[in-house]
C-alpha cells in the first residue's frame, strides 16, 4: 500500500505542477529517488506521464478559454493575451520545449491550446521536455548521492 501511495502521490504532485497551481514535484522525485526504494524507470515515468497530462489540461483550457476574452473576469489582459499568441506565432510549437520551465512553461502550454496546437504534436514536444527534464533531475540527484 506504501508502494501505490508514492506512486499517486508522485503522479498527482506532477500533475499538479504541470498546472498553473503553483506546486512543485522535483522534491517529491528526488526523495523517492534518494530512498532507493522504487525502481528509477518507474518514477520517471510516473512523473513524466503526471506532468505531460498536467500540461495537456492546460492545454485543453487553453482550447476553449479564449471564446471569454472578451468577458470583464476573463484572467488575462487583452495586450497580454496578443503578446503571448505573437510570441508564440513567432517562435512556434518549437517554443513548446521549454514547457519543462518554471514560471514560463505552464503559461506556455496554455497559449499553445489558444493557438491550436495540433494535440498530437503538442503532446509528442512536451512530453520529450518534460521527460527530459526528469532524467537530467534523476541524472544530477543519484549523481550526487
Amino acid at each position: 500500500m506504501l508502494t501505490l501511495s508514492a506512486y499517486l502521490g508522485l503522479f498527482f504532485s506532477a500533475l499538479g505542477a504541470a498546472t498553473l497551481l503553483p506546486l512543485q514535484s522535483e522534491t517529491v522525485l528526488v526523495a523517492l529517488l534518494l530512498s532507493e526504494a522504487y525502481p528509477i524507470a518507474a518514477l520517471l515515468a510516473v512523473a513524466s506521464v503526471g506532468n505531460v497530462l498536467g500540461s495537456l489540461l492546460n492545454w485543453l483550457l487553453g482550447r476553449s478559454l479564449e471564446r471569454f476574452r472578451d468577458k470583464p473576469w476573463f484572467p488575462v489582459s487583452e495586450r497580454r493575451l496578443l503578446q503571448a499568441q505573437g510570441w508564440y506565432g513567432r517562435y512556434g510549437c518549437w517554443s513548446l520545449l521549454l514547457s519543462w520551465l518554471p514560471i514560463v512553461g505552464d503559461p506556455l502550454t496554455l497559449v499553445a491550446g489558444i493557438m491550436r496546437e495540433p494535440w498530437w504534436r503538442f503532446l509528442l514536444i512536451v512530453g520529450i521536455a518534460k521527460t527530459a527534464r526528469y532524467l537530467a533531475l534523476a541524472a544530477l540527484t543519484l549523481g550526487w548521492s
